[in-house]
C-alpha cells in the first residue's frame, strides 16, 4: 500500500484511518497509530516524506522494527 505524506499532513488521522483501513475505536494519536501498526501484515510504501513530521516517520519506523510482518519504506 501506498500512502502519500501530503495527504497525512493535510488530513492527518483521518487519512491514516481510512488509507489503513483502521478499526473505528482507533485513538487517532501516535501511541494508536503505533498499537495498529504492530498488528498488521502489510508493506508499506510512503510518498511525499518531507511533507510530514519526524514523530510520524518514526512511529512507522518503530512499528516496522517491533513488527516482523509489517514493512515500511520511504519512496
Amino acid at each position: 500500500m501506498i500512502l502519500d505524506g501530503k495527504l497525512i499532513n493535510q488530513q492527518g488521522h483521518d487519512y491514516l484511518m481510512e488509507a489503513l483501513n483502521l478499526p473505528d475505536y482507533y485513538g487517532k494519536n501516535l501511541d494508536a497509530l503505533y498499537d495498529c501498526l504492530c498488528e498488521m501484515e502489510c508493506e508499506i510504501e510512503l510518498t511525499n516524506s518531507c511533507e510530514i513530521d519526524k514523530d510520524i516517520l518514526d512511529t512507522f519506523q518503530d512499528a516496522a522494527d517491533e513488527n516482523k510482518f509489517l514493512k515500511f519504506k520511504i519512496i
